[in-house]
């Protein structure tokens, strides 16, 4: 049985994995779209895997944004398992490419890189950074929204007190997720505002602080200051904390995304990423680029508007969304 025939029994064999892959499927339309078309060409025009045939390989995944130097290191594998399984028929490299793109994500380590380490003692604190606009907000409300149906007691911490609206925003979020919200005046010290989120959060016994922070990156020395000063305050009042430092990335932005990456996690030691918008483009490769160049993982994906659409990533989920148009699914109807 080949990889992506294996990862189609894991989405049917029960309803929750198959809703899993329904929504990669559906919010990776326009990523696959691109992706498959090109590939099924280049499958139809060289019916052997031969040097010419790498080199416009290499071209569709830097078009799809999985970055150069990824793709690189994925070319070079591909060659060397051609060459261990003595493939010649291009048809059959759908399946090993999908496989290597797997393997690339996750490298040395196991899919619990893909999960909230939010196991530990006492009161949990995530850090949310990244640039405006990125919808750092927004994932914010859905994340708290996601930690309440686990059952987990949640309160954020509004420390963006420098950007228009911003307050405002959480709080409407706050009140869609059904919890509270812990803010100072428009313009306040952020670092005041994070340490009056922890005492609230400790004297409300709450399992989970999300804390907002500012991403005026045009002002990055300063910017980066307030980070660290409201990692500070953290860290001294919670030892340990932040449990979690999420960078929030806008996917439709591509190679941009990947150096704001490199920028927050000089900073912050980002320990994840959340990837909105992956629905709004056809480079959903900048997943794979992170991953591989940043070493951070992508922690969360945004597949749509709703506040149910931030969805926990799924490297078996994101490759079988990607190669879903490629003659994988052609008999659906046995699972069914």
């Amino acid at each position: 049985m080949g990889f992506m025939d294996k990862l189609k029994q894991r989405f049917k064999q029960n309803e929750e994995t198959k809703e899993v892959s329904e929504k990669y499927q559906e919010g990776m339309t326009k990523t696959r779209n691109t992706f498959s078309g090109k590939i099924n060409d280049l499958i139809a025009r060289y019916r052997k895997v031969d040097e010419d045939f790498f080199e416009e390989l290499e071209e569709v995944l830097i078009t799809a944004d999985v970055g150069v130097s990824t793709v690189m290191d994925l070319v070079e594998e591909l060659k060397m398992e051609v060459k261990r399984q003595k493939i010649k028929d291009s048809s059959e490299m759908k399946d090993v490419i999908s496989e290597k793109l797997v393997e690339i994500y996750y490298g040395e380590e196991d899919k619990s890189i893909q999960h909230l380490q939010l196991d530990g003692e006492g009161l949990q604190v995530i850090l949310v950074v990244g640039v405006n606009g990125a919808g750092k907000t927004t994932s914010i409300g859905k994340l708290a929204h996601q930690l309440k149906a686990d059952g987990k007691k949640v309160i954020l911490a509004a420390g963006d007190t420098f950007r228009a609206g911003a307050i405002e925003q959480l709080e409407v979020w706050g009140e869609r997720a059904n919890v509270p919200v812990i803010k100072h005046n428009e313009g306040s010290d952020p670092a005041a505002v994070i340490y009056d989120g922890i005492k609230a959060a400790k004297s409300r016994e709450a399992d989970v602080l999300i804390c907002d922070t500012a991403g005026r990156l045009q002002n990055k020395v300063n910017l980066m200051n307030e980070l660290a000063k409201v990692k500070r305050v953290i860290e001294r009042e919670i030892p340990g904390a932040p449990h979690e430092v999420l960078l929030v990335l806008d996917a439709t932005t591509g190679q941009n995304a990947l150096t704001q990456a490199r920028i927050f996690s000089e900073a912050t030691d980002v320990t994840g990423i959340v990837l909105t918008k992956l629905d709004g483009t056809a480079k959903g490769g900048i997943v794979l680029a992170i991953r591989n160049e940043l070493q951070i993982p992508v922690k969360f994906v945004g597949l749509g508007e709703g506040i149910d659409d931030l969805q926990q990533f799924d490297a078996d989920a994101f490759v079988y969304g990607l190669f879903a148009d490629l003659g994988i699914n052609e008999e659906e109807e046995e699972y069914e």
